[in-house]
This record gives structure tokens, sequence and C-alpha cells, in this order.
């Protein structure tokens, strides 16, 4: 079973920190994906910063998405214990976590 998608930032250099319904934080690099059709339209950093969750994971302004499953897999787990702002898709608001 997969974990559903929770919260999400956009970061730095094209990353996004997701938050699972799990609890866990991970860290998803889009980069890869920026040369392959649409996907190159996230190179512009207003675009890119309109990710939001949509259901159980994430979409951009432009319609683009991306499976919950290839995120979890395809991430890094964040080590530490810092807190970091994210967008909840409970309150539709920026909060701490």
């Amino acid at each position: 079973m997969y974990q559903s998608v929770i919260a999400v930032k956009p970061l730095e250099g094209y990353k996004l920190l997701l938050t699972f319904e799990n609890k866990e934080k991970r860290i998803f690099d889009v980069s890869p994906y920026l040369n392959t059709g649409k996907f190159s339209e996230l190179k512009e950093l207003p675009v890119f910063n309109t990710v939001r969750i949509n259901f159980d994971s994430i979409e951009w302004s432009n319609q683009l998405d991306l499976d919950p499953e290839l995120l979890y897999n395809e991430s890094k787990k964040v080590r530490g214990t810092a807190h970091h702002q994210s967008f909840s898709r409970a309150t539709g608001k920026t909060c701490r976590r």
C-alpha cells in the first residue's frame, strides 16, 4: 500500500519537501524531469512554486501531477528534527510542522 502526500513545500533547486500520511518527511528532486515534455514548464519558478496537494498526491497549476508511490519511492528521507513550513491540505494554509 502506498502513502498519501498530506503536505508539500517547494524548495530551492527544484526540490519538494513532502510529508506523507505516516508523518514521514521526504525530499523529492524534480530536476531530472525538467527536460521531459510538459515538465519543462516547471523550470519557470513561478510555475514550480504553484505545487499543491490534490487528493493523495501533488499537482501544479499547469495540470502536471506525479504518482504518490513514485514520490515516496524516489524521494529521500529527511534526517533530523528541524521544523519546516509546509502547506497543509487539511487547513489550506502554510503551517509549522
